[in-house]
């Protein structure tokens, strides 16, 4: 059955790193755009990285420069390197598998569940 399995989130100081890990199971991982989304406490919530077959397509404005995503095909497994967090970086993170959203892109909002053909469960990240 798919799977979508997050791992790598945590408590760090501000300034620090994480990497989040996405392994997918289940389904050709190449057949889809992979997504990392985030939801923060009060319920903000922002889509936060996008990376199809041929590399990365979207990055936040509020992370540009700081976070990179990338996949390894040969692993099914999508990465978020997460440098010199904030703690409005402060989240549980999702990743998502699904079709490139362009309308999502810029919006402090969130797709909703239906809009991406799967979910993981989520990761913890508090930066303070």
């Amino acid at each position: 059955h798919v799977q979508l399995v997050e791992s790598g989130g945590g408590s760090v100081q501000p300034g620090g790193s994480l990497r989040l890990s996405c392994a997918a199971s289940g389904f050709t991982f190449s057949d889809y755009s992979m997504n990392w989304v985030r939801q923060a406490p009060g319920n903000d919530c922002e889509l936060v990285s996008t990376i199809a077959s041929e590399g990365p397509v979207y990055t936040a404005d509020s992370v540009k420069g700081r976070f990179s995503i990338s996949h390894d095909n040969t692993r099914n497994t999508m990465y978020l390197q997460m440098n010199r967090l904030k703690p409005e970086d402060t989240a549980v993170y999702y990743c998502a598998a699904g079709s490139i959203l362009p309308r999502w892109w810029g919006q402090r909002q969130c797709p909703s569940f239906d809009e991406y053909a799967y979910w993981g469960q989520g990761t913890q990240v508090t930066v303070s």
